[in-house]
């Protein structure tokens, strides 16, 4: 009798925490487990801004699937359809020809995209902030910004350096701004000539509150803290042109910057679309309570990419955030065991706990439990739980060892934004 195939689409916070609880309760040859994702590692997002700040290494918010998983089998690729009909994938690796993978059970966790709408000058000028490249990629933009400002007599080239322009006011972008303008305000003691006052940092949202997660009075009391710490906070504004980096706002400002981040929404990776699975009005798979995909006994999918019904929240759906993902991976690992050996599955059920949000150094904000925390106990209570979330005891003690470190030695100020183009030099050296 062939082996039972379970293939898993997506490394992220599902994909890696089911193949990982799978893993460890499947019985030897009881099934194959593939997981199939383009990269080889899982980036721990909620720790993507202090890696950004540099608080914490780069390399410590990455988890290496092929370390964890050293059961599964690790495909490294672009998944480019997935089929329900005759239960069959599309990898394209890369490089080589394309696979055709074969499955008896199926797991779809490819997570989301950003959502940038069609903005004028957004996609040629703009940076999102969902991966670990794009968050040293800020970084080291940001601090070369300052290297800029400092080392120009321009004043018209040094204002639209350390001018900085956050879209979006929810998780990513605040902590994002938050961070990064601590971190750059930390920085300007190098830069001589340089103040803080010198800095432009906007936030931009579309709706009239922020951090809607922590609820209406933290987030005001946030978007306070933000304004005294001299950022400026567009609520009720959208962004309609950045053409040629020259940003255009409704409320009529326009003014030009070097420095343009995205983070105002997610949508499902489109690859959900890219086969014949059930869908929703917003792009979402189907699934029922158990994370069963509508209209199959072997097909599951959670994370950002499926409408998980929320049973705490009757007619309403899971939010797309770490807390629902890593939990549904656990009750869906353990539906689809179930499923392998016939028998009785779950329905998924999680009362949402709150949230934490960092704000730099020291500056935090949060809602447990309906108990709203602020300032520095709110940012321990960040640091706290998500090193208690974060994969593995070598990742927890190499990001202690660096936070510790951090109360002692000074954040690097270090722009390394050459590393984008390593073979520039040299080929300017052949050249000459």
């Amino acid at each position: 009798m062939a082996v039972p195939r379970i293939l898993i689409v997506g490394g992220g916070y599902v994909g890696m925490y089911t193949a990982l609880r799978l893993q460890r309760r499947l019985r030897r040859g009881e099934a194959l487990v593939t997981v199939a994702d383009l990269d080889s590692y899982m980036t721990y997002q909620p720790f993507l801004p202090e890696a950004a700040a540099g608080n914490i290494e780069a390399r410590h918010v990455v988890v290496p699937l092929r370390r964890v998983l050293n059961r599964c089998q690790i495909l490294s690729g672009r998944v480019t359809q997935v089929r329900l009909a005759d239960r069959k994938a599309e990898l394209s690796p890369h490089e080589g020809p394309d696979l055709t993978i074969d499955y008896d059970y199926l797991v779809m966790a490819p997570g989301s995209i950003s959502r940038l709408l069609p903005v004028p000058g957004l996609a040629e000028h703009g940076i999102g902030f969902k991966t670990i490249e794009e968050a040293i990629a800020l970084r080291n933009h940001v601090l070369g910004r300052l290297d800029i400002a400092a080392s120009t007599p321009d004043p018209e080239v040094r204002r639209r350096a350390l001018t900085f322009v956050f879209v979006g006011g929810g998780y990513a972008g605040v902590e994002a701004l938050a961070e990064l303008e601590d971190m750059a305000a930390d920085a300007l003691k190098y830069f001589a000539g340089l103040s803080r006052e010198d800095m432009r940092w906007v936030l931009v949202e579309a709706t009239d509150r922020i951090l809607p997660e922590v609820g209406a009075d933290m987030g005001k009391w946030t978007a306070q803290q933000l304004r005294e710490r001299g950022i400026e906070i567009r609520m009720g504004t959208l962004l309609k042109s950045a053409e040629g980096c020259h940003i255009v706002l409704s409320d009529g400002e326009e003014f030009d910057t070097d420095t343009l981040v995205w983070t105002a929404g997610v949508k499902p990776n489109p690859l959900v679309a890219a086969g014949d699975l059930p869908l929703d009005k917003k792009g979402r798979i189907r699934v029922d309570p158990y994370m069963r995909v509508h209209g199959t006994d072997f097909a599951f999918a959670a994370g950002d990419c499926a409408a998980v019904p929320d049973l705490t929240r009757p007619g309403q759906f899971c939010p797309p955030n770490a807390q629902h993902a890593v939990r549904q991976a656990k009750r869906l690992a353990d539906n689809l065991l179930a499923a392998l050996r016939g028998q009785a599955q779950r329905p998924y059920r999680h009362k949402y706990a709150g949230s934490v949000a960092t704000l730099g150094l020291y500056k935090g904000v949060a809602q447990i439990y309906g108990r709203e925390l602020r300032g520095f106990p709110a940012w321990c209570m960040h640091r706290t739980y998500h090193l208690t979330r974060m994969p593995t005891f070598n990742k927890k003690t190499r990001i202690l060892m660096d936070w510790t470190l951090g109360l002692f030695f000074p954040r690097e100020i270090i722009a390394m934004g050459a590393i984008e183009e390593p073979r520039k030099e040299f080929t300017l050296s052949a050249r000459s």
